[in-house]
């Protein structure tokens, strides 16, 4: 593969191309904007009700505790801690191109991963650890006399988190925004150029490793079993790598610095440069060959003004 010439700094800023390129994606703007609305209504309606029954609250009687990691500061650090990291190095390249598919492609991560992941949430209905306490805060387990399914005593918004446990939210919202992150610093930093330089690795592990912290914190607080961050972290990592790759070439490749669509635009300018210099020498022929043109014409007709002269002296000299 051929390598392609990076771009002047500040060449395609957001001043100069930035409406232009949003509006040639306002579809996926508006794609988004759905996944916003459908993840809204995957969090307002009911769980699937899972039986429960005495003999399976052995596993489900660990103590109610608050979230190390909170849920407002999942977005910050899905969304707001990747998103600064790409305007940090638009304003160190002044690449519109790269500021708006990196923003685009991590939304996509973490929004189908938002969807993916309470979709299954609300359609496997699982208990978290600390059931119990959820539906009996008062420590009397109540079951149904013939079906032996739980009687809930507890309040019902706090019963219905309690359904949530598969797959975990925090984690696999963590994986596809800092998964993302790992995916876009890796390219960015060319931690594939064969150069051996392991402190590259190290600075495309932090991301995952915070996000494996998060992960992590979700079974000490007892708010999931080890199956639900597993799937969690499998989940948001595998879509964070099809979005990324969707809008960036792989980290090893050549161009792997910068997304498709700057190369797509690099390639139409070098198309419009080719064919414009096509039109130019064209139009400088043109003159020439109006000018020998006139010179055959003009000495065709000095021919047949010698012609006319010779004939016109012989029938003279016959007269005579």
């Amino acid at each position: 593969m051929v390598k392609m010439p990076e771009i002047q700094l500040g060449a395609h800023t957001i001043r100069s191309h930035g409406a232009r390129v949003v509006r040639f994606h306002m579809h996926d703007w508006l794609i988004l904007m759905l996944l916003v609305v459908i993840e809204i209504i995957l969090n307002v309606i009911n769980p699937f009700y899972r039986f429960v029954g005495e003999d399976m609250m052995t596993d489900l009687k660990y103590p109610l505790k608050d979230n190390t990691v909170p849920f407002w500061a999942v977005p910050l650090i899905a969304v707001v801690l990747p998103l600064t990291v790409i305007i940090a190095f638009y304003f160190i390249r002044r690449d519109v191109y790269d500021l708006h598919q990196a923003t685009l492609g991590l939304l996509f991560s973490v929004l189908i991963t938002g969807v993916l992941t309470d979709a299954i949430k609300d359609g496997v209905g699982r208990p978290r650890p600390d059931f119990f306490w959820r539906c009996f805060p008062d420590g009397v387990g109540i079951f149904h006399n013939i079906t032996g399914n739980v009687q809930c005593t507890g309040l019902k918004s706090v019963i219905k988190e309690g359904h949530k446990s598969f797959p975990s939210g925090h984690t696999s919202w963590s994986f596809a925004g800092l998964g993302f992150l790992a995916w876009y610093l890796s390219g960015k930093v060319k931690v594939f150029d064969r150069r051996g330089h392991v402190a590259k690795l190290c600075i495309i592990f932090v991301p995952l490793l915070l996000a494996a912290l998060v992960a992590v914190s979700r079974v000490d607080d007892y708010w999931h079993h080890w199956q639900d961050v597993f799937a969690g972290s499998l989940l948001g990592l595998t879509v964070a790598s099809f979005c990324y790759l969707q809008f960036f070439p792989p980290p090893y490749d050549v161009d792997g610095w910068a997304p498709h669509a700057y190369f797509n635009m690099l390639a139409e300018s070098q198309t419009e440069n080719r064919s414009s210099s096509n039109n130019v020498n064209h139009l400088s022929v043109a003159p020439s060959e109006l000018e020998s043109v006139y010179i055959h014409s003009h000495n065709s007709e000095a021919n047949a003004s010698g012609s006319n002269s010779i004939l016109e002296d012989m029938e003279t000299q016959r007269r005579h």
